[in-house]
């Protein structure tokens, strides 16, 4: 781990001291400017520095390795970000504001397309790797991640890739979608699916995959059709 990564490593911890010393001058100087501070230092800090971050050692999509002497840009990006995964109601927050949460992902880097309607309980992992079009529902506890990690020959293997997501799509509840998953325009994903990395859905395959459950179903769990039509007998 680089030297800039060991760092970086220690932003969270520094959000939390920054985040209480607002809270502390907003209590004794209680006002518009005290306030500002607070909201400039869990909102606008963390932004700012992702974004020079960003233009500095830009998060690359492919395969990388976390351990050795190389920085890993996404090591960073994930820990300006962090503090959003530790505590998500200040995420929730954004999310009641209509308009609000979409314009804060924009500002991560993030394509959000307009009338996206986001629930307030979700996750997302990487918010500048995220390409969404108009008119999107996310369900409930939905969870985005653009990044996947595994161990490796001693080391830890990074896979980075950005989600794309069509225009006219719902995601059902529960749903987690890894990185590289791709929805096109239109489709529907059932709640509690997961989309593996690089896998692409369409209202075809979708339309497809529901018929092939129906069919299973019919043939497992339907009675013989004696059984189905006794009783209906008896009472004659």
């Amino acid at each position: 781990m680089t030297l800039l990564s060991r760092l970086l490593a220690l932003f969270p911890a520094l959000m939390v001291l920054l985040t209480l010393g607002a809270v502390l001058y907003l209590c004794s100087h209680p006002g518009i400017p005290a306030l500002g501070l607070l909201l400039g230092v869990i909102y606008g800090l963390p932004v700012l520095l992702h974004r020079l971050h960003q233009w500095r050692y830009p998060v690359k999509e492919g395969i990388s390795y976390l351990r050795g002497t190389d920085y890993s840009p996404w090591w960073g990006s994930h820990q300006l970000q962090v503090i959003y995964i530790a505590f998500p109601a200040l995420e929730t927050v954004l999310r009641l504001i209509p308009g609000a949460f979409s314009a804060w992902l924009r500002l991560w880097g993030a394509k959000v397309g307009q009338q996206v309607y986001w629930t307030p309980r979700l996750e997302i992992a990487d918010r500048g790797l995220l390409e969404i079009g108009d008119r999107v529902v996310v369900g409930h506890g939905v969870g985005l991640y653009s990044h996947a990690i595994k161990p490796k020959r001693e080391n830890l293997l990074l896979y980075v890739k950005v989600i794309k997501i069509g225009s006219d799509v719902f995601i059902g509840g529960g749903s987690r979608l890894a990185p590289g998953s791709e929805l096109a325009d239109g489709s529907y994903l059932p709640a509690d699916s997961d989309l593996y990395p690089n896998r692409e859905i369409s209202p075809e395959i979708l339309e497809t995959s529901e018929i092939s459950e129906i069919l299973e179903m019919t043939d497992e769990k339907l009675p013989p059709l004696e059984t189905a039509i006794a009783p209906t007998l008896d009472t004659l």
